[in-house]
């Protein structure tokens, strides 16, 4: 018998074409605005590090284990002192809000509801204290200015949130090159040139049902989680480039550490040396990221690091992102040591298509999947899954 979430009584009839993670992004391709669609799905640059995220996974085969008794089945994880249903969760993503009405607290509601990690971004125009109360399991997901009383505040605003986990995005010095953003006409601050207001017109659904409600119910848009007291408007010109800080240092990190005393998290290390370093200022745990290869172009996947970076970690909890869509792809990763994987567009697209119930099907369609390779691999927990149970097909990469 497994442990799988109940599928939502009155789902929407819409959700029974969907049957994957990818389908979402067909579904909400054509609900949303060409230039907000784009601000999601693309990479940056030649989006070679986008569509390697993907292709990384075929280097890898199954050796199953056969006649071993799977009847009993759960995939729970712990983490951070805390038991979640699943050994996945929903990782930060900024500028939600424009994909969906209430996008962060959407998410954060069906992953309470799930009992899976969910991270919010610090790019929220929802403050991170609603959204603690709407799941008080929420983490947050900093953009950190490198200044002393900025730290101290947000630490202690954070702190005061009751939010448990506090993670620092480390892969942001400056802003990334999006050409797809550039052709669409989009960028911030937002500028409604004739390209994007034409393209805001010709999908109506999208402006009434998230841009309306947005403008109706919230008011003139701020991100108001950059710093301790909120942060500019979407479309002021100070919102070009506050989440990226140049010098941001360890030297920051050893500060955040020594004020913050609940768990502490890295996001976006690649480097077995970087891993090494924040073992040694006294990180709880990190999270192996290229930013869904938002950032840097030719960027390693983050699976292709990760026996390097298990081997530096020595007791923290080493989490890993980009590219995961299968339960196949959890369990990869989780062979080669990771302990949590985190998911970002489907399930912002899984908001957008279809709001919370959508989040939820998402997570549902994900964790059956998870079960059925578990049985089919032999496995009753996930705990069980280890580098023997893969080989190398480094052709097929």
């Amino acid at each position: 018998m497994s442990l799988l979430p109940k599928r939502s009584a009155g789902q929407p009839s819409k959700l029974n074409q969907i049957l994957d993670l990818d389908d979402f992004d067909r579904a909400a391709r054509d609900r949303l605005p060409q230039a907000i669609y784009d601000y999601v799905a693309h990479g940056s640059e030649t989006e070679t590090t986008l569509r390697t995220n993907r292709t990384v996974f075929d280097g890898w085969r199954f050796v199953t284990r056969n006649l071993v008794g799977v009847t009993e089945r759960d995939p729970a994880v712990s983490l951070f002192g805390h038991r979640y249903a699943s050994p996945f969760g929903i990782a930060p993503m900024g500028g939600s809000a424009l994909v969906a009405y209430d996008g962060h607290g959407v998410m954060a509601r069906a992953a309470a509801e799930a009992n899976v990690p969910f991270i919010l971004s610090a790019n929220s125009i929802i403050a991170l204290e609603e959204i603690a109360r709407i799941n008080p399991n929420t983490w947050f997901a900093a953009y950190q200015s490198p200044n002393a009383n900025a730290i101290s505040g947000m630490v202690e605003r954070v702190s005061r949130a009751g939010i448990p986990v506090l993670a620092l995005t480390t892969d942001v010095p400056i802003g990334s090159n999006r050409e797809a953003d550039a052709r669409a006409g989009f960028g911030f601050p937002i500028r409604p040139t004739p390209r994007l207001s034409w393209d805001i017109a010709t999908h109506p659904r999208w402006m009434a049902s998230v841009l309306g409600r947005t403008l109706l119910r919230r008011g003139y848009p701020h991100i108001v989680n950059l710093e301790p007291d909120g942060g500019p408007g979407l479309f002021s010109t100070k919102v070009r480039g506050i989440a990226a800080h140049e010098g941001l240092s360890w030297d920051h990190v050893r500060m955040m550490r020594e004020l913050w005393k609940g768990p502490f998290v890295l996001k976006g290390l690649l480097s077995a040396a970087d891993v090494a370093l924040a073992r040694e200022n006294g990180v709880d745990g990190i999270i192996l990221s290229n930013h869904g290869g938002r950032q840097l172009d030719y960027a390693a996947s983050p699976i292709q690091v990760l026996s390097a970076a298990i081997t530096e970690a020595r007791g923290m909890t080493v989490m890993i992102d980009s590219g995961f869509r299968r339960g196949t792809d959890i369990l990869k990763a989780m062979a080669l040591g990771a302990e949590c994987v985190f998911i970002g567009r489907p399930f912002l697209f899984a908001a957008a298509f279809a709001g919370q119930a959508g989040v939820q099907h998402a997570i549902s369609l994900l964790s059956r999947e998870l079960d059925r390779d578990m049985a089919m691999l032999g496995l009753c927990r996930v705990s069980e899954m280890r580098p023997e149970l893969l080989i190398a097909a480094p052709d097929a990469a």
